[in-house]
This record gives structure tokens, sequence and C-alpha cells, in this order.
């Protein structure tokens, strides 16, 4: 089996996580919203909420689990691109949350584990 780069495991991670978050009633706004500052992976609307979901795929936890690549720096700057979406769409304030969807696939890029933390920071 061809091994896939991380660029290609992400966007198969993404994939992932916008079917289950559509399973999960969620409308889907943008995928890999980009600007200068940086790149928001999904962003959805639960009821009135908008939600911007960070996806970490691995093929394996043996260098710790997915979520866990989300750090402070990571969770900083998610917010400053978040509030830039905001103030590009809309003109009032919208409620929102971050999510970080974790997946760990198998060698045949089928999910072993998958893993939604709502509203983490």
């Amino acid at each position: 089996m061809k091994k896939s780069s991380r660029r290609d495991l992400g966007t198969i991670g993404e994939n992932i996580a916008i079917k289950a978050l559509k399973d999960r009633g969620l409308k889907i706004l943008w995928q890999n919203f980009r600007c200068r500052y940086g790149e928001i992976d999904i962003i959805a609307k639960d009821n009135q909420e908008i939600v911007f979901v960070e996806v970490k795929t691995r093929k394996s936890g043996s260098y710790g689990n997915p979520e866990e690549a989300v750090n402070s720096a990571k969770k900083k700057k998610l917010r400053f691109l978040a509030n830039h979406y905001l103030a590009l769409n809309y003109s009032v304030v919208q409620p929102c949350r971050f999510d970080v969807f974790s997946i760990i696939l198998d060698s045949y890029n089928q999910p072993i584990s998958m893993e939604v933390f709502k509203n983490c920071f």
C-alpha cells in the first residue's frame, strides 16, 4: 500500500470528520478556510452556533494521541483565525465553539479510533 503524505493524511481525516459531523446534524460551511494568517480545517454550524473544527489524523498513537498536537500556540492561532473569519462573514456577534476531531487510521486509511472533543478551548 502506498504511504500517505501528511497532506493526504490530513485530507483523509478531514473527509472522515465532515461525514461524521454531517451525520450528527451539523451543516458544513467551509472546508479549509485559508487566509494570509493560516487555515481552519472545518467550519460548521450546529443550530445557531458556529463550530471551528481542528482535525488531527495519525496512523498510530506512537507519538501520542492526535489531539495532543493542539497545543497552546495552535489554540491561540485558531482563536485568531476564527475571529478573522467571523469579522469577514458576520456583522453581529455569533455564538461559537472550538472542537478537536482526533482520528487514528489503520494501514488502509480506515478509522480505528475517532473522538470529538467538543468546546475544548
